[in-house]
C-alpha cells in the first residue's frame, strides 16, 4: 500500500455536502479523524445559500478566504429519466458551471489533491458488459441522460487534461447507481430505487392493493449503497496515485485517471421490486406500464482496475435495502408527527 497522500491536516472542501453523496462523505471522513481541531485539520461544506458554485466570481472568492488544500466535488444538478429526458440543456449546463469553475479554480489556487465524482452513465448505451473504462468515447450515448452524461464526460477529460499539461493531482471516479441516506424521493425527479421505495412504502400507507412501476422491468442494474461510495472516496484520496508505475493502466498500458466504483454484481428492475416490496411488507399487485422508458438494457461496471487498488464495497444489496426503507419510512412518520402536533404559544 502506497504512503497516505492526504492527510488529517489538510483543509478538505466537499462541494456537495448536504446531498446524499456528499453528505455520507463528511461523515465518513469525520469517522476517520479528518476534520478535527485536534489534528489541525478542517472540513468545509459551503451551502448553496452561502455559496453558488455555478457563480465564478463567487467561487474565486471563497477559494482565495478559505484555502482548501484538497477539493472533493460531489455536487451535481441530478434527476431520473424524467428530469434529464425533460430539461437536457439545464443539466448540461448547470453542471458544466459548477464543475469547470471547482476544476479551473482548484487548480489555479494551488489544491493539492483533487477528486471528481462521475457517474456511471458517461458510458455508450450499447457497451460490452460489464463496462470497462475503456468503453469512454466509444459509441453513442443514452438519449435519455445525454445532456448530464455529456457533462460528466467534460470533468473527467478535464481532470485528465490538467494533469498531463500542468501535473494538476485531479482524479476522478465512477461511481454506479447509488442508494441510501438523503437520497432523493421526489416523485418525478428520483432515480429508480428510491422511486421503488417511495411508491411501495406510500402504498403500504395508504393500503393501496396495485404499485405501477416504470417500463418493462427487464433492464439489469447495479446498485451500490452511498457509504460504500465514502469509503471509496477517501480510500482514493489516500492510496491513488494515477502516475506510479504500480496503478491500473488501460489495455494499451496507458494510466488510468478515472476509475469505476461498483459491487461487480446486478440485478433486474423487477427483482429489485419484488426485494423492496418485501421489505415495506407490500403485498399487492405490481403492475409494469411499458409506455415508460427502460433506459440502457444493462449497466454493470467492471471494477477490477479498483480492486486491483484493495478496495471493495461492504453493503450487500438486501441488508443496504433494509437499512433504507426503514430509515425512508422513518422519515415519513416524522413527517406525519409534524404536520399532526400543534405548538400553542
Amino acid at each position: 500500500m502506497f504512503n497516505k497522500i492526504i492527510s488529517k491536516n489538510d483543509r478538505i472542501l466537499v462541494a456537495g455536502s448536504s446531498g446524499m453523496a456528499g453528505s455520507s462523505i463528511c461523515r465518513k471522513l469525520k469517522e476517520r479523524g479528518y476534520g478535527l481541531r485536534s489534528n489541525n485539520g478542517s472540513i468545509f461544506t459551503p451551502q448553496r445559500v452561502n455559496l453558488d458554485l455555478s457563480v465564478t466570481k463567487h467561487v474565486e472568492e471563497w477559494f482565495k478566504e478559505n484555502k482548501p488544500s484538497v477539493v472533493v466535488i460531489a455536487a451535481a444538478k441530478v434527476g431520473g429519466i424524467l428530469a434529464n429526458a425533460s430539461y437536457p440543456a439545464d443539466f448540461l449546463l448547470d453542471n458544466l458551471k459548477i464543475q469547470n469553475n471547482l476544476i479551473e479554480i482548484s487548480w489555479k489556487f494551488g489544491v493539492k489533491r483533487l477528486l471528481f465524482l462521475g457517474s456511471s452513465c458517461i458510458y455508450p448505451k450499447f457497451s460490452k458488459q460489464p463496462i470497462s473504462e475503456e468503453a469512454l468515447l466509444n459509441g453513442e450515448l443514452e438519449e435519455t441522460n445525454l445532456g448530464y452524461a455529456l457533462a460528466k464526460i467534460s470533468g473527467i477529460k478535464l481532470c485528465e487534461l490538467l494533469r498531463l499539461q500542468y501535473k494538476f493531482d485531479a482524479i476522478s471516479l465512477m461511481p454506479t447507481n447509488l442508494y441510501g441516506p438523503k437520497d432523493n424521493y421526489h416523485p418525478e425527479n428520483s432515480h429508480v430505487m428510491a422511486s421503488l421505495i417511495r411508491k411501495f412504502s406510500n402504498a403500504v400507507i395508504n393500503n393501496d392493493k396495485k404499485v405501477i412501476c416504470w417500463g418493462s422491468g427487464t433492464p439489469m442494474r447495479e446498485f451500490m449503497h452511498v457509504d460504500d461510495l465514502a469509503d471509496a472516496v477517501i480510500f482514493a484520496l489516500e492510496n491513488w496515485n494515477p502516475d506510479l508505475e504500480s496503478s491500473p493502466r488501460d489495455i494499451h498500458g496507458k494510466k488510468l485517471n478515472f476509475l469505476n466504483i461498483g459491487t461487480g454484481k446486478d440485478i433486474s428492475i423487477k427483482e429489485l421490486s419484488l426485494k423492496i416490496a418485501k421489505a415495506t411488507g407490500f403485498n399487492g399487485e405490481i403492475v409494469w406500464d411499458k409506455n415508460k422508458p427502460d433506459g440502457m438494457q444493462r449497466k454493470l461496471l467492471d471494477i477490477s482496475r479498483i480492486k486491483e487498488l484493495g478496495w471493495e464495497s461492504k453493503i450487500d444489496l438486501d441488508s443496504g435495502i433494509e437499512i433504507t426503507v426503514k430509515e425512508y419510512q422513518k422519515s415519513l412518520l416524522n413527517q406525519k408527527a409534524s404536520k399532526q402536533s400543534i405548538i400553542i404559544d
